[in-house]
């Protein structure tokens, strides 16, 4: 039987642990069971238990405090997950091996992790070679993209995590409960955007015929192929929240190896009926 995971990413702020506690509460309610991993280990505290925590292994602050290193707090961090991909037998022995494990991994918010560096795709090679079925959650912060160009940014930083791991990728809106009435309708827009028009209303902003050119070229490119589209997540929305859970479910195709238990026989005659019916409306139409 597989196992299932959620890489859950996205800038520093962006809502990652609310919106893991969030998740605990709500496959609570479904009767799922979730567990919940730290791998941040700049992390203080959490709103819900953790299975395994990264500072177990490692934590930035000793690492800042070392006279032979003298890393600063992102140095410290890298260093940290540098640590980490070495040390994979920490996390196996952590997690050990229970059939239908749904795991949330809480990650750092340091962007160069998921663009330049190979920590997080060994983690995720590694989580695939345990038979783990892997989903990227990659979360931005609501109030933040109210703005166009601040919204190509977001769209360029979950492009590069998509890029990077090569995992199915949900990207998601947080904060929604904290946004006015007008800001929430001012955001629709970026939840199924229009690229081209969005474009067009901020080129008289660029005053540079060469990033006019730049933006452009990405806005074609996130438009023509649909790259990147957010979700709303509302922690106080149970039936957003259920939504949002059953893309992810459908990425990693959770359940699909659950037994399928047989319906009853339906009465033949109603059976006959309603096919008829239908069959005439389609003709009539």
């Amino acid at each position: 039987m597989p196992r299932y995971a959620q890489i859950v990413m996205g800038p520093a702020g962006s809502g990652k642990s609310t919106y893991c506690a969030t998740m605990i509460e709500h496959f609570e309610a479904l009767n799922r069971s979730v567990q919940v991993v730290n791998l941040d280990p700049a992390a203080e505290h959490f709103d819900y238990p953790v299975m395994a925590d990264i500072r177990e292994l490692i934590q930035v602050d000793d690492v800042m405090e070392d006279g032979s290193l003298r890393f600063g707090p992102n140095g410290g961090l890298v260093f940290c997950m540098e640590y980490f991909a070495n040390n994979f037998d920490w996390l196996e022995e952590c997690l050990g091996h229970v059939e239908d494990d749904y795991i949330l991994f809480d990650c750092p918010g340091q962007i160069e992790l998921y663009t330049h560096l190979p920590v997080m795709r060994q983690l995720v090679d590694q989580l695939q070679q345990w038979e783990f079925r892997v989903c990227g959650v990659f979360l931005v912060d609501s109030q933040f993209m109210v703005e166009s160009f601040k919204f190509v940014s977001g769209v360029m930083a979950a492009l590069s995590a998509m890029v990077s791991l090569e995992i199915p990728q949900i990207n998601i809106m947080t904060k929604m409960d904290l946004l006015s009435a007008k800001a929430k309708k001012e955001i629709e827009k970026y939840l199924d955007p229009d690229m081209y028009s969005m474009m067009e209303d901020n080129s008289g902003t660029l005053r540079s015929k060469k990033f006019q050119k730049l933006t452009k070229a990405i806005c074609e490119l996130i438009d023509d192929y649909s790259m990147v589209r957010f979700m709303p997540f509302d922690r106080t929305d149970e039936e957003g929240i259920n939504i949002v859970q059953q893309h992810i479910d459908f990425s990693i195709q959770y359940g699909e190896d659950l037994e399928v238990k047989e319906s009853k026989e339906p009465d033949e005659e109603a059976d006959n009926t309603n096919y008829d019916d239908f069959f005439q409306g389609n003709v009539d139409s």
